[in-house]
């Protein structure tokens, strides 16, 4: 039986790895357009060279796993064409081809590899007095904002958004204005409408300065699905039943940041357990079996605040903040692991998770 897993980040990695432990007489093929791993909890490290976030391939497949380091066009009928004109047969295809940025003209997306490498780059040529503005106010513009503001206390650093940690409780939003405040971290609440060079005009018409500009936005998902026929919603999500496959095609199993799941978030912990679930339902489905729906509740969200701090932010199942977190050096350890964990996940198939809220 061949498999097709389009996508090398977390979800499609650990799908990979787990079938192929459970399922070890498949034929599984990896498509992805780059032959590293990147550990995308690790780009903020990486922009501001206080870490790496990549690693080879080859370390994090299971041997007999076939990889091809290229893009899938199109999704065909049990066949996937590539961008260099060849295709290829697939009796299943896990579509994992994650979530990308759409950043304003100007702006450099920090959520992708291509755009942290820039910006590191860019960051690294910056005089000392240069103004870095990051543009958005979730987890990865935190992130990326605490992690320059503490390896360059030589910049202006700058967050632009209406909002900054809305997803978290009112006492972790507190916290991370005081952090941002401790690292003398400038926060401007607007939008940003147009980026003209170095000048940002914002959404209430006032301009402001900026030598740099990171978008630290993920809101937007590769144009596959759509591409291929496959229905999606209105975000161009491919959607999905119950167990995880195309509503459109069953032979295709789509995860991560790309499928349409109810009460879902783009997150590798989100996408890891709904590539293990694809590999076990195809385990199942190979053995006769019926397969089963997918079940995932949360437990909370965390964030580094530079190397030596971080929040861990505690959630329901249905991923609604509580309003306990831990903050501190502890929480930095607990996000380091975790981050770690991800990587030993996405490497072994090993990957475990709480079920959902029940109905």
């Amino acid at each position: 039986m061949n498999i097709v897993v389009i996508g090398a980040g977390y979800a499609g990695t650990v799908a990979a790895n787990r079938l192929n432990r459970k399922a070890p007489d498949t034929r599984i093929t990896v498509v992805n357009p780059r032959g590293v791993f990147i550990e995308r909890v690790r780009l903020h490290e990486q922009l501001a060279g206080s870490g790496t976030a990549d690693r080879p391939l080859t370390e994090m497949l299971r041997d007999g796993i076939t990889v091809e380091t290229a893009s899938v066009d199109k999704i065909g009928d049990g066949a996937v064409t590539l961008d260099d004109g060849r295709s290829l047969d697939f009796d299943h295809a896990i579509l994992a081809a994650g979530s990308i940025a759409n950043p304003l003209p100007g702006a450099i997306p920090v959520g992708t590899w291509e755009g942290a490498e820039q910006a590191r780059i860019a960051l690294e040529a910056l005089p000392a007095g240069g103004i870095v503005t990051v543009i958005g106010g979730g987890l990865t513009g935190i992130e990326t904002t605490t992690e320059i503001a503490e390896a360059r206390p030589d910049l202006r650093v700058r967050l632009v958004s209406e909002t900054v940690a809305a997803a978290l409780s009112a006492g972790a939003q507190r916290h991370i204005r005081n952090t941002l405040a401790r690292w003398e971290v400038e926060i401007v609440a607007d939008r940003i409408a147009e980026i003209d060079g170095t000048t940002l005009r914002l959404g209430s018409g006032a301009e402001l300065d900026s030598d740099l500009t990171l978008w630290a936005i993920i809101s937007a998902v590769p144009e596959l699905a759509a591409r291929s026929g496959l229905a999606v919603d209105t975000d161009g999500r491919a959607l999905v039943d119950a167990s995880l496959r195309s509503v459109t095609d069953p032979r295709v199993f789509v995860v991560g940041d790309c499928a349409a799941v109810p009460g879902m978030r783009m997150a590798c912990a989100t996408a890891a357990p709904q590539g293990a679930h694809a590999a076990d339902t195809l385990a199942r489905m190979i053995k006769g079996r019926e397969p089963r729906p997918f079940s995932m509740g949360y437990g909370g969200q965390g964030m580094s605040l530079g190397r030596r701090d971080g929040l861990m932010q505690t959630t329901d199942r249905e991923d609604t903040p509580q309003r306990l977190y831990i903050s501190g050096p502890v929480a930095a350890f607990a996000k380091e692991r975790i981050s770690r964990y991800a990587a030993y996940a996405s490497r072994t198939g090993n990957s475990v998770w709480i079920s959902g809220p029940k109905q």
